[in-house]
Parts: structure tokens; sequence; C-alpha cells
């Protein structure tokens, strides 16, 4: 007779209870597909490294 092999069903059922999170995750935030990215929003001046100065027009 063969061995149960437990680690195999313990993975499935991770894999299981992470896939039903994913999709509760999305029903949860059905207007995620419209919203801007986070990366899209970012600050109107680019960073200036400390001690030089930004030049002047």
């Amino acid at each position: 007779m063969a061995k149960p092999n437990y680690q195999y069903e313990k993975r499935q059922r991770e894999l299981e209870k992470k896939k039903k999170k994913a999709e509760k995750a999305s029903k949860k935030e059905p207007h995620s597909e419209f919203a801007p990215p986070q990366e899209s929003i970012a600050d109107p001046e680019p960073e200036v490294p400390v001690g030089e100065q930004p030049a002047a027009n």
C-alpha cells in the first residue's frame, strides 16, 4: 500500500486558499481596473541630489 503524501496535500490546500483569497480580493475591488497605477502618480519636480542646485532659466 502506498503512503499518503501529506506535503502534496497540504500544498494543494494552500494553493486553493491562496486562489480563493485572490478571487475574493478582486471581487472586493472592482474599480481597480480603472484606477491609475501608483507609479503614474509622481512628484511634479524631479529629485535633486543634496548639494546640487537645479538649473535656473
